[in-house]
């Protein structure tokens, strides 16, 4: 059983965080994390006015003075992505940490701007393509104390486990499940987090370290509007409520359920790791190292999902071969 709270996270003066998502649930409670350890946290939002409220609240609410600086930045829109990426590469000069934090879950289905199956194109899409359009400024990084790493760490869901990758129809164009969906796009998120590591690893020249580590994560049952937004999404008011109770019996509070992925982030963690919850089931309790399911660490799959994400989003990253 894991003790480890945010409390024990290092100063991160003179560093740069972004986090997808910041302006609620887990991404809010991360950046306010961050930002109190003397980070400046992107909050990169798909809504600019959502952000800017987010961040005068932990201003408000949130001892010391915190360096926020509030983007757009809409994962259901490729257009979006890479202009954030621009904006990013015209202001700084790096990026230490990388938080592929947002996302989408059970919804009915929908199309992205570009015409992926929303939850796919959110969740799984989106932040590929905004983690290859942020890797100069990664590989930029001096790294996060000792270590000569940036960090991108992609949160994942237990949900993972009822996922399943069938690459004749990725975008359910023949059928669609909301439940099947959203755990494919959680276990494509796995695929993904291990796949760049193993990339990142075999890049590397024998005398140097990696650019960056790469590191997955799932937060337990949390009480975020991630499941209200669901029940309204589904336009049934007994599923809202039947969230809303779920939530107030199981979930645990969003500072908890932030923690695997500060400890991701911060903590001394090897790349590929899977940081989860170490209380019951795994989906509550303070953040351990564990291990996903098998289908994640699958590298067939997670080539043909790597293909396919340079090809459909037009981003591809610096690895030969």
């Amino acid at each position: 059983m894991s003790d480890w709270t945010a409390a024990e996270m290092p100063r991160l003066d003179g560093m740069t965080v972004v986090v997808t998502g910041a302006n609620s649930g887990l991404g809010f409670e991360g950046t306010r994390e961050f930002a109190r350890r003397g980070a400046t946290v992107v909050m990169a939002c798909r809504s600019v006015e959502r952000g800017e409220d987010a961040a005068t609240e932990l201003r408000e609410t949130t001892p010391g003075e915190l360096a926020l600086d509030v983007r757009e930045c809409d994962l259901a829109s490729l257009a979006s992505v890479r202009e954030f990426a621009d904006g990013m590469v015209a202001d700084y000069d790096a990026v230490d940490i990388l938080c592929n934090n947002a996302g989408v879950m059970a919804i009915p289905r929908r199309e992205t701007e570009d015409g992926f199956e929303t939850q796919l194109g959110v969740n799984h899409l989106g932040h590929f393509a905004l983690t290859g359009r942020l890797f100069p400024l990664l590989t930029a990084s001096e790294g996060i104390g000792d270590e000569a790493e940036a960090r991108v760490v992609t949160q994942s869901s237990g949900a993972h486990e009822t996922g399943e990758m069938d690459f004749s129809d990725l975008n359910w164009e023949e059928s669609y499940g909301k439940w099947k969906a959203y755990g494919r796009s959680k276990l494509a998120n796995l695929l993904f987090a291990y796949e760049l590591q193993r990339r990142v690893e075999t890049a590397t020249p024998d005398d140097g370290s990696p650019a960056i580590r790469s590191v997955a994560c799932h937060p337990g049952y949390t009480d975020t509007n991630l499941q209200i937004r669901t029940g309204e999404a589904s336009g049934n008011p007994l599923l809202k409520a039947g969230m809303r109770v779920a939530n107030a019996v199981l979930g645990q509070d969003a500072a908890t359920g932030a923690e695997p992925m500060l400890y991701a982030a911060t903590a001394d963690v090897s790349g590929g790791a899977y940081v989860e919850p170490g209380g019951l089931m795994n989906m509550r309790g303070h953040p351990v190292v564990g291990r996903s399911n098998d289908a994640s660490y699958d590298r067939v799959d997670a080539r043909r999902l790597w293909e396919y994400s340079e090809e459909a989003t037009g981003v591809e990253f610096p690895f030969e071969g």
